[in-house]
């Protein structure tokens, strides 16, 4: 199937590894053009891959809690790369304590990270989107910000910001031709993951329906299907990708 993502220009936060990495990879092996913004130096693998697939790379390292750096990198992909038509926002991290037991500090840190962190990058892409009349905007939430989890009471409210968030910005949008959607998975195969107690990663899979993890790739081909025209009168969604380990 043609997604039409040929010569499009997408931005990627968190992009150096694990989910966000594959998305990169696969936006570019359907002809995107692709920048990744990512606080760690390294996303030297993924830049490699997207070169190796005869589309552009740029790595830009911002910490996605930067307002001011958010518009930057948005002014510098649209320099350097010509244009922008996706936004994919992906950064996060974890901190987790039982509510009683959890420090302002890990709060804050993970409410910025994982959704003032999504509210900058959405903010400056929807200026640009809005001017040309189009664009694509991915929030990668996930099924923990729908039901909550036991010690994640920062991650699940940052998530569900995230969820609410996405519905409100498709509403304000979707007369410019703007389509926002969120991507909710469960546990993913990525190499944080993989060094979980066995214990956790089989009551994981025993939750699931199908009977095994998703792996970042699994997120990675809904997310560009999301990126694409074939997608165009899907907005507002929250899909999970989660072999049914949520129900």
């Amino acid at each position: 199937m043609n997604l039409g993502l040929e010569g499009r220009v997408a931005i990627v936060t968190g992009g150096a590894a694990g989910i966000g990495a594959a998305i990169a990879v696969a936006l570019a092996r359907e002809g995107c053009d692709v920048a990744i913004v990512d606080r760690e130096v390294g996303a030297a693998a993924p830049v490699a891959a997207i070169v190796a697939l005869g589309r552009k790379a740029r790595a830009i390292q911002a910490d996605v809690r930067d307002h001011a750096g958010a518009e930057r990198a948005v002014e510098t992909v649209v320099a350097e790369l010509g244009r922008l038509d996706i936004l994919v926002c992906n950064a996060g991290i974890t901190s987790d304590a039982v509510v009683w037991k959890m420090s302002e500090e890990q709060w804050d840190t993970v409410i910025d990270v994982n959704l003032k962190g999504y509210f900058n990058y959405n903010r400056a892409a929807a200026r640009r989107f809005m001017e040309q009349k189009g664009g694509k905007i991915v929030n990668i939430a996930s099924i923990n910000g729908l039901r909550g989890k036991f010690g994640q009471a920062n991650y699940a409210a940052s998530k569900g910001g995230v969820v609410s968030m996405s519905k409100t910005l498709a509403r304000e949008l979707g007369k410019f031709n703007v389509n926002v959607n969120v991507v909710a998975p469960g546990m993913v195969q990525t190499e944080m993951v993989r060094s979980l107690p066995p214990e956790v990663l089989e009551k994981a899979v025993d939750e699931t329906a199908v009977g095994r993890l998703a792996t970042p790739e699994d997120c990675a081909d809904v997310v560009v299907f999301l990126c694409s025209d074939r997608a165009r009168h899907i907005t507002g969604e929250v899909i999970q990708v989660d072999g049914g380990q949520y129900i």
